[in-house]
């Protein structure tokens, strides 16, 4: 994986979509998990993933919830870094500690 950023400057759209995608959803649905009316939510998730518009940030977080990834992947430029967090996201509390433990003790 690279730690290039992506190129595009509309990484929130970016990240959307290839999560969406990634768990096989539609745009209509990730609009109605948020709260968004089923006749304009696939029209609204759209422009946010070809960046006509960016969410506003308690948006981006519900879409974050919905998408079961944390809010700093949705902004993440980096690959690496934005998989490294979905991954985090997916360990319970304790795991992490562990492996932000493991990780400190490889830097001394």
């Amino acid at each position: 994986m690279s730690s290039e950023p992506l190129e595009s400057s509309n990484v929130v759209g970016r990240r959307m979509r290839s999560r969406r995608e990634e768990l096989g959803w539609s745009q209509e649905k990730v609009g109605v998990l948020i709260g968004i009316d089923e006749s304009s939510s696939r029209a609204r998730i759209s422009r946010y993933e070809v960046g006509t518009h960016e969410p506003p940030i308690e948006t981006a977080r519900r879409i974050a919830k919905a998408l079961g990834v944390p809010l700093a992947y949705l902004y993440c430029d980096e690959e690496d870094v934005a998989m490294l967090l979905k991954e985090l996201a997916t360990q319970s509390a304790n795991q992490r500690r562990a492996l932000m433990s493991q990780w400190l003790e490889g830097l001394r």
